[in-house]
């Protein structure tokens, strides 16, 4: 699923090609992609794109007349920068936005279709589909501690839930807590004040890091190798290779849908967290699938 890095780089390069432009026409090929009826979609059309903003992993294209568009692209779905009129069909196409210059397109792979498109009217219609996650990299330290101990969760179940934390999702998480140090199985409030300080470097290093990254692989062009999983990262997706910093094979957990990558020399010391008892602990901490997670809406 495109996490923070991912939907910055994606707004970005809209930003250079739609911002101000009109919205000539919009082309549903996904019955299932539309989640809202009023307003109706047709009056986004001849619309001005006015603003682009993320609102957690989810795109949000503002027009006028205070109209928005949200798109949430979860696990599979994809935009792709086309010439105008661009052609796009089942299975994997979901919808084309047709602009003066250019058409954007919309797909999906695989056959669950999970992604979304919302139009929403005004800020209380934009900020009903924001989970309230904290935007950490606009906060300090006392406000980071303040949400991650908030409840005691697993630290890798607490910086992927959109409630606490924008944008962090299952891949990110993994390389935020191998740059900590920390275990995944870590409870929130039994951290100490050094380690929930490390966190919140590492939590800032490691998206900043990586938003630079996703900059300079990109350029003036558009993202079209969006994924979760990158030759550079230190553990996610890197099952059974030696770690980068130690040269231990690095470890994983699964647990329904899910899956923690982890380093077992540099976070756990030395210790497998793949026993049944700690793997239920994950599990019972975690949605059955990515899905739930990110759909959880705000604390009342």
């Amino acid at each position: 699923m495109p996490e923070l890095p991912d939907i910055v780089v994606y707004i970005e390069a809209l930003e250079k090609r739609i911002l101000g432009q009109t919205l000539e026409g919009i082309r549903l090929v996904s019955p299932f992609l539309l989640r809202t009826a009023d307003p109706p979609l047709a009056s986004a059309q001849g619309r001005q794109v006015c603003e682009l903003r993320r609102v957690g992993k989810r795109i949000a294209i503002g027009l006028d007349a205070e109209l928005w568009l949200v798109l949430h692209l979860m696990i599979a779905g994809r935009l792709h920068w086309q010439k105008r009129g661009a052609k796009v069909t089942r299975p994997r196409g979901l919808a084309a936005f047709d602009f003066p210059n250019g058409t954007l397109t919309w797909t999906e792979a695989g056959s669950q279709k999970r992604a979304s498109l919302h139009v929403v009217r005004g800020q209380a219609g934009l900020s009903a589909l924001d989970p309230g996650g904290l935007e950490v990299l606009e906060t300090d330290l006392e406000h980071f501690s303040a949400a991650l101990t908030s409840a005691n969760h697993t630290l890798k179940r607490a910086l992927a839930d959109p409630r606490l934390f924008s944008g962090i999702g299952n891949a990110y998480s993994d390389e935020i807590l191998f740059e900590a140090r920390l275990s995944p199985l870590a409870l929130t409030q039994k951290l100490s004040r050094d380690e929930i300080e490390r966190l919140f470097q590492a939590v800032r290093l490691t998206l900043l890091r990586w938003l630079a990254e996703l900059r300079s692989e990109t350029g003036d062009g558009f993202p079209e190798k969006v994924t979760a999983f990158r030759e550079n990262m230190a553990v996610h997706g890197r099952y059974k290779e030696p770690c980068v910093r130690c040269g231990a094979k690095i470890q994983r957990i699964r647990y329904a849908a899910n899956e923690t990558n982890y380093c077992p020399h540099c976070q756990t010391s030395g210790r497998l967290l793949a026993d049944r008892a700690l793997s239920r602990l994950l599990r019972e901490d975690w949605p059955r699938t990515p899905e739930e997670l990110e759909l959880l809406t705000k604390k009342s």
